[in-house]
């Protein structure tokens, strides 16, 4: 078969897709990879074969000058659960904006381009990342099946769900579908007919156990999480077992690389668990060290350290609640202190937190007192260990990317609508 990963130019949308890319390539199928240009060499990096499509989304630009317009205007709250939020007077103009100002601003820029490419290439199936709309249309356009791939809780799925049940409520001429218009009119472009599908794709490929996942409807598909950090290489100190309980602290690439910096007062957690007879392996981009001074004796700076070699050797893992971040404590059976702020990571802190296997401390509310007593507590009380192993034992009972292969190509027989067929 011939198989195209497709993914906006998110570098964390994409890393978790390597490893089925892999399996996919090493079981014989032809697989490819399209982004947007600037993504080229992480792709290429992974080794994989790149399409550059479109040009690049200016995602960042236009929020910092639409922050500047309305400061401290927040994007739409999709995990958002409260009665009082879900009502149509909120959810309609909410759901417009992420249209207007994500969806659309990704997406529009390689909708054309991915699609001429879907067209001249015909891949039998098309594996997108969930903002990834452009995807979609040109999986249509050609006849190919598509799916989606999980980096995150299906909160898109949810929240579909949500918005077409308060519609449905509305009288007929109060009934608009931001979402339905804007990707609707670009697949008209293409001869393809907006359906559900665009927003849920055929199946969806999920790597969060079942036991902390949210149900996001459609077809389900588990897929074990194996982690890809990219580019990686492993520092001596880190091949000397820890002589003492070893706490990462990680903030992800991204609020760094994209949103101008981190959430938590680095500084002060840092100091704070300074005082404690721990070793702190902290992940921090070479800018924001800059600004932190000097750090407790006990404290170890880098910049980067591929978290699949770092966690195992970890008792605690703190972090902001991004896949990479979640996932990989719970494949290792790590407890997890997790500090949410944006998007489903107050989600996935909650319901790992229900679980057993962590504690959270919203990001607005951390400082170094109690961050340092729910360490303490991580530390302490072997529940939280026990609960994180059981967990992975769940992990590891999912299909690994390469077991996953034969189901792949039994449901691109099943939704491919055949050549020359759109779908």
């Amino acid at each position: 078969m011939r198989i195209l990963f497709a993914s906006i130019a998110e570098k964390t949308h994409f890393l978790g897709m390597v490893p089925l890319a892999w399996a996919l390539q090493t079981a014989g199928h032809e697989v490819r990879v399209a982004s947007q240009p600037e993504m080229t060499d992480v792709i290429t990096g992974a080794g994989l074969t790149a399409v550059p499509v479109g040009r690049n989304h200016r995602l960042y630009l236009l929020s910092k000058v639409e922050n500047t317009v309305s400061p401290g205007k927040p994007l739409f709250d999709m995990s958002d659960e409260r009665p009082e939020q879900l009502r149509w007077d909120r959810v309609r103009p909410g759901y417009e904006q992420l249209v207007q100002w994500w969806w659309r601003v990704v997406n529009d820029p390689m909708v054309d381009g991915l699609t001429e490419y879907c067209r001249q290439w015909r891949p039998d199936l098309v594996i997108w990342e969930p903002i990834t709309y452009a995807a979609p249309v040109a999986a249509r356009a050609c006849g190919a099946a598509h799916a989606r791939f999980m980096w995150g809780f299906d909160v898109f799925g949810r929240m579909r769900e949500q918005f077409r049940r308060l519609r449905d409520d509305q009288p007929p001429q109060k009934r608009a579908d931001p979402f339905a218009e804007w990707l609707g009119g670009r697949a008209e472009r293409h001869g393809v007919e907006f359906t559900e599908e665009m927003v849920t794709g055929q199946f969806t490929i999920d790597y969060h156990p079942e036991s902390v996942r949210i149900d996001g409807g459609g077809h389900h598909v588990p897929i074990r999480y194996v982690p890809y950090n990219g580019v990686s290489v492993i520092p001596p100190w880190l091949r000397v077992p820890p002589e003492r309980p070893r706490v990462c602290l990680t903030l992800g690439t991204a609020a760094a690389e994209r949103l101008g910096g981190y959430e938590v007062p680095v500084a002060e957690l840092l100091d704070a668990l300074g005082g404690e007879d721990i070793e702190v392996v902290a992940t921090v981009s070479e800018r924001e060290q800059a600004r932190l001074g000097s750090v407790p004796d006990n404290v170890r700076l880098v910049s980067f350290v591929p978290l699949h070699a770092l966690v195992p050797t970890c008792s605690v893992v703190i972090h902001h609640g991004g896949g990479g971040s979640y996932c990989t404590p719970m494949l290792n059976g790590v407890p997890q202190l997790i500090l949410p702020k944006l998007f489903d990571a107050p989600l996935r802190a909650r319901s790992l937190t229900e679980y057993g296997a962590g504690l959270t401390i919203d990001s607005d509310a951390a400082t170094g007192a109690n961050v340092r007593e729910h360490v303490l507590r991580l530390l302490g009380e072997p529940s939280f260990r026990q609960r994180a192993s059981r967990l992975r034992e769940e992990v590891l009972a999912m299909p690994t990317p390469n077991e996953l292969v034969p189901e792949l190509e039994r449901l691109t027989a099943k939704y491919r609508p055949g050549p020359g067929q759109p779908g």
